[in-house]
């Protein structure tokens, strides 16, 4: 895959993840929610933390500021990380399969990234209202923005039955995870590197000279 399709793909996902994000933010205020289907609904959240909206300074003595800051730093290392993997796979000539699934990583690692480096500046605080562009009194620094999550599938909310033993009476779940376009790509790109890791990290060598051979065999 050349490095003008793999761009192609980084800049579709941004624009719609930021573009979803923006609309959310601009239109619903933190909680609001709007039912598309029953298994699917929109729910507006705000993400300050990491993966499942872990904070570090749940686990260490730091403040909640410093620990936002440290994981905005982290973020741009591995987007930057990432952004050479992808470079040098291309390079390189890796296969398609790889070099899909590193764009679809960095595209959502990036959409995350402009959150959490800008929407502190570009918006003011969307508790109890909704959020204004470009505020005068935004809600954060730079380097202080939360992640915006909107999507979410409880695809089963019931009850468990009352014969249950211990959980009978109480409420169940299942997905329940807030998540945006961004966590889609990523989430995408590393199923594609699990389920097809043969295909991704293949010889290269190996790829051209089955290539070479169907081509020898649609010539004949």
């Amino acid at each position: 895959m050349s490095l003008k399709k793999s761009l192609l793909i980084i800049v579709l996902v941004l624009l719609v993840d930021q573009i979803s994000k923006i609309y959310i933010k601009t239109n619903f205020a933190l909680g609001d929610s709007y039912e598309v289907f029953e298994w699917f609904k929109i729910h507006f959240i705000e993400n300050s933390g990491a993966a499942w909206g872990a904070k570090l300074n749940d686990f260490l003595p730091i403040s909640e500021n410093t620990a936002k800051l440290i994981l905005s730093v982290f973020r741009l290392f591995a987007v930057a990380g990432i952004g050479y993997w992808l470079l040098d796979s291309i390079k390189k000539h890796s296969s398609k399969t790889l070099i899909l699934a590193v764009s679809l990583i960095f595209a959502g690692a990036l959409g995350n990234i402009i959150d959490s480096v800008f929407y502190g500046i570009l918006f003011n605080d969307s508790i109890g209202q909704v959020a204004t562009m470009f505020s005068d009194e935004p809600y954060g620094g730079l380097f202080f923005g939360k992640v915006v999550d909107m999507l979410y599938f409880p695809m089963v909310d019931t009850t468990w039955p009352e014969w249950v033993p211990y959980f009978g009476g109480n409420h169940f779940s299942f997905f329940d995870p807030v998540f945006n376009i961004a966590d889609t790509a990523i989430s995408t790109g590393v199923g594609i590197l699990l389920v097809f890791n043969k295909k991704a990290f293949g010889n290269k060598e190996e790829e051209n000279e089955v290539l070479e051979e169907n081509q020898e065999i649609e010539n004949e």
